[in-house]
């Protein structure tokens, strides 16, 4: 994949609600917009990388790139689990990931415990990969050294 490293950002939009509900794993989803600018080299499957909200720290991440054959989704999504536990959501602010590597292939599963399984050892692959030197310098990136504005979500949030 050549297009990797990737970079790319935009407001976090709900989706299905299942990764907190029905997984325990909850996931920052992007919108179509964001979606439709992946490079055509850039597959379905499972990522990892770095990931910021707004102006925040910067996090281990996994993504999910496409359809999720268990829930049989009509519309490619990218959905992004921060590797941090955040004490609330972040809808409409500002997510900027650094797709790193790739972990594996989309793929069904006969339940949702088998699905809940392979999520965590991804996020563990993912955890023993970001700490490779090649890998932890895309963390410095100058990409996550923008500044992001948080007019829109003070604003929001009465602040």
């Amino acid at each position: 994949m050549r297009s990797l490293p990737f970079f790319c950002r935009g407001p976090v939009v709900r989706g299905f609600g299942r990764g907190s509900k029905d997984l325990g794993i909850p996931t920052a989803n992007f919108p179509e917009s964001v979606v439709d600018k992946l490079p055509a080299d850039i597959g379905t499957g499972i990522y990892y990388g770095w990931a910021r909200v707004n102006n925040g720290d910067i996090h281990k991440m996994v993504m999910s790139i496409g359809w999720n054959p268990y829930y049989k989704n009509t519309k490619k999504s990218m959905e992004t689990h921060l590797i941090h536990k955040f004490k609330e959501d972040f809808y409409g602010q500002t997510l900027s990931v650094a797709m790193v590597g790739y972990i594996r292939p989309e793929r069904g599963f006969s339940s949702v415990e088998e699905l809940i399984a392979a999520i965590h050892s991804d996020i563990e692959e993912a955890k023993r990969k970001l700490d490779l030197p090649e890998h932890m310098k895309l963390k410095e990136d100058k990409f996550f050294r923008t500044s992001i504005s948080t007019a829109n979500h003070q604003i929001m949030n009465g602040h």
